[in-house]
């Protein structure tokens, strides 16, 4: 049996899908357990090949309740709380960065700048497990009842410097409505306050809201559906990489040759704003309510060409696929 620890966020999930289906692939024959929290367990059938998801909110809480697995692999993190969790359960194997605070030297050195998906892909090549970084295409969920060919506006963020001004969102759904856009906002329960505001001042009716009433696979459905996704860097951006739907996707906090799509996806655009104000990792917030500085220096216009450039190439690539 093989454990796999990422007990992270959706984003965090989708970049790591390249490793997953690298183990499983080198171990066809062996069950593959991914310790994430619960809720990732429908996105995590969307990756195929995981056997069981085992409710995990952190490293500090991995309830591991089975005999020692054959190999224990961290995609979690650098450690050392990741590694000593997994060597807790008493491995055959460990395969993670090396850490020497963690007593693990058998492992590559940890790279600081490295994109997500190679990171871990590089971490699997150094154990002889083949992994393809390019494999990011998520498995289409079944048949939900959520809009079809819709424009996905996503205004929130776990992390607060990741959020572009509010009004901000709602100038861009008042024009992309339109230009003949069906738009929608998403988001978590907690950001039903802030979709209902935007799409109140973009002049989008209540039921254009979705936050809040969807749940992760209903949002994975969205998404693969959906005309277009404009967000800031957050798990609906990595969704929208994963069925090749056009994105534009804001970058303020962190630099897009970590966290964003491919280049080599044409139908994705990245505003990278992180070297416009200071050097680009200011979590302070400016304006009040927690904006990153070089986000707030994003202006409307910028994003709607982006989305120009985004739909340009979904014309451009249908034409050349036909």
């Amino acid at each position: 049996m093989i454990l796999v620890l990422r007990a992270l966020g959706v984003g965090d999930l989708a970049t790591a899908v390249p490793a997953l289906r690298g183990l499983r692939a080198g171990f066809p024959d062996r069950e593959l357990v991914l310790a994430a929290p619960g809720w990732l367990a429908p996105l995590a059938e969307l990756v195929g090949g995981i056997d069981r998801v085992l409710p995990t909110d952190g490293p500090d809480r991995l309830p591991w309740p089975g005999p020692p697995p054959e190999l224990a692999v961290n995609l979690h993190g650098r450690g050392p709380q990741s590694h000593r969790a997994l060597a807790a359960t008493r491995p055959g194997r460990l395969l993670a960065f090396a850490n020497a605070e963690a007593g693990h030297a058998d492992g590559p050195a940890w790279d600081d700048d490295e994109h997500e998906v190679h990171r871990w892909c590089r971490l699997l090549h150094r154990y002889g497990v083949p992994a393809d970084p390019a494999d990011l295409t998520l498995r289409r969920p079944s048949a939900a009842e959520v809009p079809a060919g819709a424009t996905v506006v996503h205004p929130g963020s776990k992390i607060n410097a990741k959020r572009w001004p509010a009004e901000r969102f709602a100038a861009v759904g008042r024009e992309l409505t339109r230009r003949g856009h069906r738009v929608v906002l998403t988001g978590s329960a907690d950001e039903r306050d802030l979709a209902a505001r935007v799409a109140h001042d973009a002049g989008l009716p209540p039921e254009a809201v979705l936050a809040g009433r969807t749940d992760l696979a209903e949002l994975a459905a969205l998404v693969a559906g959906a005309r277009l996704v404009v967000s800031g860097d957050t798990g609906v951006a990595h969704l929208a990489t994963g069925y090749g739907t056009a994105s534009v996707v804001l970058f303020g906090t962190v630099s897009p040759a970590r966290w964003g799509p491919p280049p080599d996806r044409p139908r994705h655009r990245v505003i990278d704003a992180t070297s416009r104000v200071g050097h680009g990792m200011d979590w302070s917030g400016v304006d009040g309510v927690g904006t990153a500085a070089t986000l707030a220096a994003v202006p409307v216009h910028e994003v709607l060409a982006a989305v120009d450039d985004a739909e340009q190439a979904v014309q451009v690539s249908g034409a050349v696929a036909a």
